[in-house]
């Protein structure tokens, strides 16, 4: 059964990812005729392509919290590649992913014509990611950021990097916390968690052949980021994602 429910999940999948290769190649084209589409008709392809992704996936979504009408900087905790396609669904945005994102087969090249920003882990270099951060703000577009900077298997909310939350603050931008939880059999899932040293290919077997898990998605009360200085709008978010997974049992810590 197992065998069988990988193969028509996976199919279904193929399915998915070739039509968002078309598209991502029908932008590349459109682009080198001098004719490339607005970066807003961009993000909105993107968001139906994600949709078309997510629900290719083996989760029931459930849903809390009211979608913000303005811009803002989304801030989720991060288990895994998953949350991407969960997320992205809900509104046109942009991304802000770890460099080695974009070396993933397929989907990595999505992910950079969708507009991706790729950030080199250890990277020093704050004032230009600030500003590339701050531009897509500024545009009045949605940016999601994944603050404490790796996936976690959930049992913890690690420390958040505050110098990611200086866009906000410079652009008056205020931030959509988001905690997002994945349940399998009321417990916390450990098969979805993309963590250590897991490969794409091996990770996306292993989901595509087990029982539908449940996927909870909490959009949080938005926080204004007027006037906040960076570590304690940091640890606010921090506070608020950790309250809303743990029952304000994890203590909010924050980085540079």
């Amino acid at each position: 059964m197992g065998r069988l429910r990988l193969y028509l999940r996976l199919t279904r999948l193929c399915g998915v990812i070739a039509v968002g290769l078309s598209l991502a190649s029908g932008l590349k084209l459109l682009s080198l005729l001098r004719l490339r589409p607005s970066q807003g008709m961009r993000h909105r392809l993107c968001r139906w392509f994600l949709a078309r992704l997510a629900a290719a996936l083996p989760y029931e979504v459930r849903l809390t919290g009211k979608r913000p009408a303005q811009p803002m900087l989304w801030l989720s905790n991060h288990l895994s590649w998953t949350d991407i396609p969960l997320l992205g669904m809900l509104q046109p945005m942009t991304f802000l992913a770890k460099s080695e994102v974009r070396q993933w087969p397929l989907l990595g090249w999505l992910a950079a014509e969708a507009g991706t920003q790729f950030i080199r882990r250890g990277s020093g270099d704050s004032s230009t990611l600030n500003q590339l951060l701050s531009a897509e703000l500024e545009q009045g577009r949605n940016l999601l950021i994944f603050p404490e900077g790796t996936t976690t298997d959930g049992t913890i909310l690690r420390t958040f990097h505050s110098r990611l939350l200086a866009c906000a603050i410079e652009t008056g931008t205020p931030i959509q916390p988001v905690a997002i939880r994945y349940l399998r059999g009321g417990e916390a899932d450990l098969i979805t968690p993309f963590i250590g040293e897991d490969d794409l290919l091996s990770h996306l077997f292993r989901l595509l052949a087990v029982e539908v898990a449940v996927v909870e998605i909490q959009l949080l009360q938005p926080i204004d980021s007027c006037g906040m200085e960076r570590n304690r709008l940091a640890r606010t978010c921090h506070t608020a994602i950790s309250d809303a997974l743990y029952d304000a049992a994890t203590p909010a810590s924050v980085a540079a």
